[in-house]
């Protein structure tokens, strides 16, 4: 998007149409129409304020004290009614904008999560960049801008038609001068400004985008920067990205300094041209001179009622860049599946958990990792898939969990609420100790007693209490190790209790007898499961194992042969 243009328009009617016809319509068109009412009502009013203080002058002038006194106290008693009316105005306005910011917020957070389109987001490659400041910070101004300018176009047609009768009324040639006025000026800041305004605040919502997201991710990974002693390079590129933020700035500011060299001078003709105009007829004493304050009010009012585009050019500018962004997450997000031409791997659900001819790909179709693999997995029973790194292990494991779909074949699987995944890298949730715990059920009612026995069964004895209780909120990937926190993952699976489960490296960060207790704990409880990892030691805890190689070929073999073959496998690597 590099120019204000009619696609805007269609974008943003896109995204405001669902809102206006749907469940909420009316509280919507009711909020709206109370809005619609207020601006009426303050509009007739104003119109009687800009009369009543010509008459004043015009009293004052003719020393009438009589017409003074009594046009003070309509004055009031009409300003009595205008503050608050405006002020209503205003609350019902941002209460509308507050209404239609949680409906939309809400519509793109369930798109963002169904089909776990976040996921998809992240590994389709997609230039779509920064989906949490398009949720946050551009559904916020979407709702706000819009409806301002909308009813800021309401209320200019009103307050053209209402103070252009004041004006005609005065001098017809004034209203034809302004109505040619304010054309020209819009057409000529929309030609000349339009296409790199919006390009600028396009590319500034971005790179605004890119620097927050850079020194979000060293505040997450911060211990590793420390580890590696990466500061110079990580400082140097929060530098590099602020760098992109001041250069375009500085290009925006020269952009808008000429634009505000053009509307300073243009906006102040209006302020001067009644007085031009009117100035004969006071003379010839054939007008009030409060007639030059009427007319003066009224033609500001018009005139800048007109001259809405120019006024807010710069923040309409920035509102087409962020209802782009928008647009475009909003397309992604409720696209119709892609690659309807390529194959796809079909998912049948069952009591049971196999693969039949299965031959996976990567998601982009462009390269085979597994060809025509078939197994099953008897209930009960484990099954350790191992092989060199990048043949294929993990993938496989997306493919069961249901992330990528990219290939042929089937696979057999329970319904998603009865496989419980464990990565390497746990997943600590915001929350409470007891949270972590139940996740992702945390709905779960579970007493403190059972929680500390399961504590105490993955060796986590105490650790409640090192935290002030289970209702304790820590930064949990923060304050806990890795190997606490894969042992945690464990006990998620002994309270959810779940009938399978896929365990990708989830003992890396274990010693041999942690490892041997939870895999323990795991066969008590029948789980079915799956694993992937590297030590030979886990083939002590499997029935079977599967074997992936580089070149897209698989064997099934029994644990012990992989051990009685590379002894050597049971030496553990050296860890930090």
């Amino acid at each position: 998007m590099d120019r204000l243009n009619f696609n805007v328009v269609q974008q943003f009617w896109t995204i405001a149409k669902s809102y206006w016809s749907g469940d909420e319509k009316w509280q919507a068109r009711g909020l709206l129409l109370g809005v619609v009412l207020l601006l009426l009502a303050y509009t007739g009013l104003s119109v009687v304020l800009n009369n009543k203080r010509g008459v004043l002058i015009s009293a004052l002038s003719a020393k009438d004290e009589s017409r003074f006194w009594e046009t003070v106290i309509i004055f009031i008693a009409v300003l009595v009614i205008y503050a608050p009316l405006l002020a209503g105005y205003t609350y019902l306005r941002d209460r509308l904008s507050l209404q239609w910011r949680k409906w939309l917020t809400h519509r793109f957070v369930d798109s963002y999560f169904r089909d776990r389109s976040y996921y998809n987001l992240h590994i389709s490659g997609t230039e779509i960049d920064n989906p949490d400041q398009r949720i946050s910070e551009d559904v916020r101004s979407f709702t706000q801008e819009s409806l301002t300018f909308l009813l800021r176009l309401v209320e200019s047609v009103l307050s053209t038609i209402a103070f252009s009768s004041v004006l005609w009324g005065i001098s017809k040639p004034l209203v034809l001068f302004l109505v040619l006025y304010a054309l020209i000026g819009t057409l000529v800041t929309t030609v000349v400004f339009g296409k790199p305004l919006v390009r600028l605040n396009f590319e500034q919502l971005k790179k605004e985008a890119n620097l927050r997201f850079g020194l979000v991710r060293i505040r997450e990974n911060a211990e590793a920067i420390a580890f590696y002693q990466g500061e110079e390079r990580e400082s140097n590129q929060v530098k590099q990205r602020f760098f992109d933020v001041f250069e375009n700035v500085k290009r925006l500011l020269v952009w808008e300094l000429n634009l505000n060299v053009l509307t300073n001078a243009y906006e102040f003709i209006p302020f001067i041209l009644p007085a031009l105009v009117v100035a004969p007829a006071i003379f010839a004493g054939e007008m009030e001179v409060g007639k030059v304050s009427e007319a003066q009010g009224a033609f500001v009012r018009v005139f800048f009622s007109l001259n809405v585009v120019v006024a807010r050019f710069q923040q309409l500018s920035t509102f087409g860049a962020g209802i782009n962004r928008l647009y475009t997450f909003a397309e992604f997000l409720e696209r119709t599946e892609s690659n309807q031409e390529q194959p796809k791997i079909q998912t049948v659900e069952a009591e049971r958990l196999a693969v039949e001819h299965l031959s996976l790909q990567t998601p982009n179709y462009k390269r085979t990792l597994v060809e025509d693999l078939s197994l099953e997995l008897a209930a009960g029973q484990g099954l350790l898939v191992m092989g060199p790194s990048g043949c294929g292990k993990s993938s496989l494991l997306r493919a069961i969990a249901g992330l990528w779909d990219s290939g042929t074949g089937t696979i057999i699987r329970p319904e998603s609420n009865q496989i419980l995944f464990l990565p390497q890298r746990p997943y600590m949730v915001l929350g409470t100790l007891r949270d972590q715990l139940l996740y992702p059920n945390t709905h779960l009612e579970v007493d403190d007693e059972h929680l500390k026995q399961v504590l105490e069964q993955v060796n986590l004895a105490g650790l409640e209490e090192r935290f002030g209780g289970f209702d304790a909120q820590e930064d949990w990937a923060d304050v806990l190790s890795l190997g606490e926190q894969q042992r945690l993952t464990f006990a998620r699976l002994l309270l959810n209790k779940p009938n399978y489960a896929i365990l990708d490296e989830a003992t890396s960060a274990l010693d041999l007898d942690n490892e041997e207790r939870l895999y323990q704990h795991l066969q008590a409880k029948g789980t079915t499961f799956l694993s992937v990892g590297h030590r030979a030691t886990l083939a002590n805890y499997h029935q079977s194992l599967l074997e992936l190689s580089q070149d897209k070929t698989w064997q099934i073999k029994q644990p012990v042969t992989l051990v009685e073959e590379q002894p050597e496998l049971l030496e553990l690597p050296s860890t930090t």
